[in-house]
């Protein structure tokens, strides 16, 4: 345990922060899979938007690096490609 106040102050803002980075995490990893076992094209492009604005939104606020928000958006937007065709 940090015996210093900042430290103290730093440890319980980690803590915060640690909760709402997971749930953010989670809702991303779950709006991924919504667009990987989604069955019909409409649903499947609904579900890529909703992923990709989850995407940028977890770039931007560094949750992932924005090279990986590329990617991922780019493979879903592949799949949903192939799904519409």
């Amino acid at each position: 345990m940090p015996k210093i106040k900042s430290a103290k102050k730093a440890m319980r803002q980690a803590r915060a922060r640690a909760v709402v980075n997971k749930a953010q995490r989670s809702a991303l990893r779950t709006a991924l899979k919504r667009v990987r076992s989604a069955t019909g094209a409409q649903d499947a492009a609904q579900a890529y938007l909703a992923a990709a604005r989850l995407l940028d939104r977890a770039a931007r606020k560094g949750l992932i690096h924005r090279n990986n928000a590329a990617r991922h958006k780019s493979r879903l937007a592949s799949l949903v490609r192939k799904l519409t065709k």
